[in-house]
């Protein structure tokens, strides 16, 4: 029903920046959490950002907080994770998300639609 698509990973030293996009085509919410996960190898799933697709209003993990941005244009159904002073330990594959809005944004499992994500590396 919802195709989700990133991009915008690679290599970077240590503070540096990136910044991941991602498309979404197919049956697309009028509200929605459109959100930014990222997973480290041999670790959890974890919530880095969301946007709320109707009102623009966004939240952090406080681990980015001061760092990252994400915002999203409605005319591409595209979502932007704006990434500056990265640090190795932001060293994951992200992926995006979305589902109806409710509740915790950064539980995973919530979630309906996944991306097939993009790498970030960080090096020191």
């Amino acid at each position: 029903q919802v195709q989700l698509v990133e991009s915008g990973g690679g290599s970077v030293q240590a503070g540096g920046s990136l910044r991941l996009s991602c498309a979404a085509s197919g049956y697309t919410y009028s509200n929605a959490y459109m959100a930014w996960f990222r997973q480290a190898p041999g670790k959890e799933r974890e919530g880095v950002a969301v946007i709320v697709t109707t009102n623009g209003n966004t939240d952090y993990r406080d681990f980015v907080k001061g760092r990252f941005t994400i915002s999203q244009d409605n005319a591409k159904n595209t979502v932007y994770l704006q990434m500056n002073e990265l640090k190795p330990e932001d060293t994951a594959r992200y992926y995006c998300a979305v589902r109806t809005p409710g509740g915790l944004w950064y539980d995973a499992l919530s979630y309906n639609y996944w991306g097939q994500g993009t790498q970030v590396t960080v090096s020191s």
